[in-house]
């Protein structure tokens, strides 16, 4: 096997340049190679919780100094890290797991940093975004990410209502203790009959998935309690894209099609058959479409 990190070696590492690095979501073992040589490199840590990032080192074999920068002191712990920067340090910086920025803090700490002048430079990662989509299937190909939503339950509901006409898969990320409520109220909000990706405690020990209609999703998880244990993501189907306009103009074509050589009512009648759309619907177009025509011919005699 090659020397990994001599791959690693082959990218740049500028000095005074602040590193986003994902790392594993449950899963040790899902560290990336950069990530692991970034982390060794640099001259200290910012993490969102020095616990649990020192654990984590401590299983890589790293030893680096580590400072706390969480949602509750993003601004001040910020201008500490833009401090080291300038000094010519090198700092990366890890929230919990996965890839910093995505419901996690961090997004503030990137933009004091940009605002400095300083470069912020990212490491792929694990992602619990990406590790659920890439399990649910084609429909979710386009998706929108939402992270979590409001806690209290009218907020939530408002929140859930405003995202009905998406067509892109919506993707949640839920607490144990709010996840059969947050599945009940997406099945009310959003439609009984759209698909759910129940993805809980991904890469970990005990990860589960099972993809169900909404409407069944809070009784399968209240069917065991083991079920609501854990870190989710949810992933639920899109609204289906509204296909009026296509099939008007295929009813369009289709009768231009048939006037060119019949009648109006054995031409409509041919389309209903062909289509199964309604009769009064198409009869009023043809006659539309009829009128249109002996206009244009009319035009064309002048």
């Amino acid at each position: 096997m090659p020397d990994l990190f001599d791959l690693a070696r082959q990218q740049h590492y500028p000095e005074a340049a602040l590193f986003i690095v994902a790392t594993p979501i449950g899963n040790l073992a899902d560290i990336g190679v950069r990530a692991l040589y970034v982390l060794s490199l640099v001259d200290r840590i910012a993490a969102e919780d020095t616990r649990n990032t020192q654990h984590m080192l401590t299983r890589y074999d790293i030893d680096k100094p580590v400072l706390a920068v969480h949602e509750h002191n993003e601004h001040e712990a910020a201008a500490r890290v833009i401090e080291h920067l300038r000094a010519g340090e090198r700092v990366a910086y890890v929230s919990d797991a996965g890839t910093p920025g995505i419901s996690d803090p961090g997004a503030r700490l990137v933009d004091a940093v940009r605002a400095a002048n300083l470069p912020v430079i990212p490491l792929p990662g694990a992602s619990a975004v990406t590790t659920a989509l890439s399990v649910a299937g084609a429909w979710a190909q386009t998706f929108t990410f939402i992270g979590f939503l409001p806690t209290k339950a009218r907020q939530r509901d408002d929140a859930i209502r405003a995202l009905a006409s998406s067509e892109p898969a919506l993707v949640f990320y839920e607490a144990p203790h709010r996840v059969v409520d947050t599945v009940r109220a997406l099945a009310q909000g959003l439609g009984a009959e759209r698909k759910i990706l129940i993805a809980r405690e991904l890469t970990k020990l005990h990860e589960a998935l099972h993809v169900c209609p909404l409407a069944e999703g809070p009784a399968f998880l209240e069917a065991d309690p083991n079920r609501q244990r854990g870190e989710f993501v949810l992933v639920v189907e899109g609204r289906a894209p509204d296909r009026d306009g296509d099939d008007a103009h295929l009813h369009d074509t289709l009768l231009v099609t048939l006037l060119d050589a019949l009648p109006v009512k054995a031409a409509v009648k041919l389309a209903v058959t062909l289509t199964g759309a309604s009769r009064n619907v198409l009869y009023a177009r043809a006659l539309e479409l009829k009128n249109e025509d002996d206009n244009a011919g009319d035009e064309r005699e002048d």
